[in-house]
């Protein structure tokens, strides 16, 4: 289900503009497609104007540790799959030890 949200060697990155490289603070990379980062505000803005992420695709994230932006990409995926709402929508779960920094993380990101 979340093939996109894992830790590559530079050498192994997926090429194109299908994907987009998430950097956490720790330095871990995500690769993530496009169309999954596009639900964030934030990152959908970074990726569709002039800004450097737009040309690079690569979007450095250093305020967000890697536990907390694997769960957000977790949120973004869920969240695409389940935007329209028909049928049964299970639970988002979270951690309660996990919910100040992910509150944090969901508003900086527009999520």
């Amino acid at each position: 289900f979340f093939l996109t949200n894992f830790q590559m060697a530079s050498d192994d990155a997926p090429s194109g503009a299908d994907f987009v490289k998430l950097i956490s603070a720790e330095g871990l990379e995500f690769y993530v497609t496009r169309k999954v980062c596009l639900v964030s505000g934030t990152l959908r803005a970074m990726l569709t104007s002039q800004f450097s992420e737009a040309k690079s695709s690569e979007v450095n994230l250093s305020e967000i540790r890697a536990s907390v932006l694997e769960k957000a990409i977790r949120y973004c995926h869920y969240k695409l799959r389940y935007q329209d709402g028909q049928g049964k929508v299970p639970a988002f779960k979270i951690e309660p030890d996990e919910a100040l920094e992910l509150l944090m993380a969901s508003n900086y990101l527009d999520l």
